[in-house]
């Protein structure tokens, strides 16, 4: 539980709010969302994770300059980060598969060293939503897993239960590239598609996760293949990092017409914190004006400055080893950032909620929740990374949302849905 210092001064706040009428100072916003923050559960669907910070001598105790680790999730009050089994998209044969399962295990084992061996009094690996509550009233951290691209799997099925048993608790079937599995959002740039939405083994694995009790997700996959899963499906999916995409028209975005899907299936759409995600404008303005300081530090660094599009296109060695040169550049960066004048606006907190509202009106409350994608490209001004996990909450009170919404934003949604999948789960296996 966190800090129940902060019941006391809850009830000043409620008392005085109830005697006056008047709009609340900015001290008192702060007291008020303080005192929710540190009472609900704060869950992130999307943190990456590099499997060199989960090491004996390098390791998230420590402040490293990754933007999620225990003690910037301590200073923020994030409780329940999802760690992400990543496996970028490559060539659809077997050595291509059993080098991403051996990536994907990497990973697995990454997470679990860092719950059972490096810090188990500060956090423990939950699989279900009575374990993450459980966890987090005994006052530690609670570590979950999620499965960013499904091709790993391979052409072996079992493999969905392998990482089951590991405990991944969600997956998506595709990333920046068409799997064996699904198509990808990104066939929309050519209007080339591998299987017009699932492949047959990507059909079977629907219906394998819907028997084992994993949250299908829906963020990187086509719209078709996200149709047809949804068709498949006997329980409610997730998109574990998306926005709106009538706000922000990017393909990793979910339209009105997705978005009624997602409401009519009964899942949760996690907004995500990715700048090009939710305001296109500002951050293109912005990015420009930023890059030119980058390549200037970069330079500094004897690090050359590549664009996203070349670091995606790296081997992922290459990719890792890049964004830890990358990682290492930010502090000097955002000092730098700080004393030029007149740069145009970041994409922040309030653009982010934005899009929360957004959805809130077009599918409703029940729907909707938080992520980040930190330490895989997302971060914005005010929630740059873990430490500044108060500043969400803080807009959402701004914008009038009640504690109790606060919580179903946070964590009861997605939440509400991991039971309802787990659920259907024993229905089938009954």
């Amino acid at each position: 539980m966190k800090l129940l210092a902060y019941t006391f001064l809850g009830i000043l706040l409620v008392t005085s709010c109830a005697q006056t009428e008047t709009p609340m100072t900015e001290e008192q916003l702060l007291e008020k969302a303080q005192i929710i923050h540190w009472d609900v559960m704060t869950l992130d669907t999307h943190c990456d994770i590099n499997v060199k910070n989960f090491t004996d001598s390098i390791n998230y105790t420590q402040k490293l300059t990754s933007q999620v680790n225990l003690p910037k999730m301590q200073e923020g009050g994030l409780d329940v980060p999802w760690f992400i089994v990543y496996t970028g998209q490559d060539s659809l044969n077997a050595k291509g598969y059993a080098k991403a399962f051996d990536n994907a295990m990497s990973k697995f084992t990454a997470i679990r060293k860092l719950c059972e061996e490096i810090a188990p009094e500060q956090i423990q690996l939950a699989t279900t939503s009575q374990e993450a509550r459980d966890i987090w009233k005994s006052g530690k951290k609670v570590a979950m897993i999620g499965i960013e691209n499904g091709y790993p799997i391979g052409e072996d099925i079992k493999n969905v239960e392998k990482f089951y048993n590991l405990g991944g608790r969600y997956m998506s079937l595709a990333h920046n590239g068409h799997s064996q599995l699904s198509d990808s959002n990104t066939g929309e740039a050519d209007n080339v598609w591998l299987h017009n939405g699932l492949s047959e083994l990507g059909k079977e694995v629907i219906a394998e996760m819907n028997r084992l009790g994993m949250m299908i997700d829906v963020s990187h996959p086509s719209k078709e293949a996200m149709r047809q899963m949804i068709e498949l499906s006997k329980a409610p999916i997730i998109a574990s990092h998306s926005s709106a995409r009538a706000l922000c028209d990017h393909s990793r975005n979910l339209d009105d017409e997705q978005l009624g899907w997602m409401k009519e299936n009964g899942g949760v759409v996690q907004t995500v914190a990715f700048k090009s995600y939710l305001n296109t404008e500002k951050h293109e303005a912005r990015d420009a004006a930023e890059k030119e300081i980058a390549k200037e530090v970069a330079d500094s660094m004897g690090i050359a400055y590549l664009e996203r599009k070349e670091v995606m296109a790296l081997p992922i060695d290459k990719r890792m080893a890049y964004y830890e040169d990358y990682l290492k550049m930010q502090p000097l960066l955002k000092a730098k950032i700080k004393t030029v004048d007149n740069l145009p606006p970041a994409v922040d907190v309030s653009d982010f909620v934005d899009h929360i509202d957004y959805l809130v009106e077009k599918i409703g409350l029940d729907h909707v929740g938080i992520s980040s994608d930190f330490d895989g490209g997302g971060g914005i001004e005010g929630w740059s990374d873990a430490s500044e996990t108060l500043n969400v909450t803080v807009e959402l009170v701004r914008r009038g949302y009640t504690q109790t919404q606060i919580e179903q934003l946070w964590s009861g949604n997605l939440l509400r849905v991991l039971d309802e999948v787990q659920a259907v789960a024993k229905g089938i296996q009954g």
